[in-house]
């Protein structure tokens, strides 16, 4: 793991320590890291949601057909090929 250190107002630091105890945790260390976390999945549900609003405004969904997965399938070789390449 990798340290980073900061400073935090008094009134912050208590808020912290204090909220560790509170929710449980050994070291206000584990509460910040506990609550990166946190912050880290709202991001991605919310990135999720954003995704899924704009799939649903985009109307309605249409089948695939035999040409749609024909060019997915083409499409994903030629990335996986020069992915290939780049290592």
């Amino acid at each position: 793991m990798a340290e980073i250190t900061f400073e935090l107002s008094k009134e912050l630091k208590a808020f912290v320590e204090s909220q560790a105890k509170i929710d449980g945790f050994a070291t206000s260390g584990e509460y910040l890291v506990a609550m990166i976390r946190e912050l880290r999945k709202k991001k991605a549900e919310s990135v999720i949601i954003g995704k899924m609003r704009e799939a649903i405004e985009s109307g309605p969904a249409e089948p695939m057909t035999r040409e749609d997965w024909a060019q997915l399938e083409t499409l994903v070789w030629e990335r996986q090929k020069k992915q290939n390449v780049e290592r």
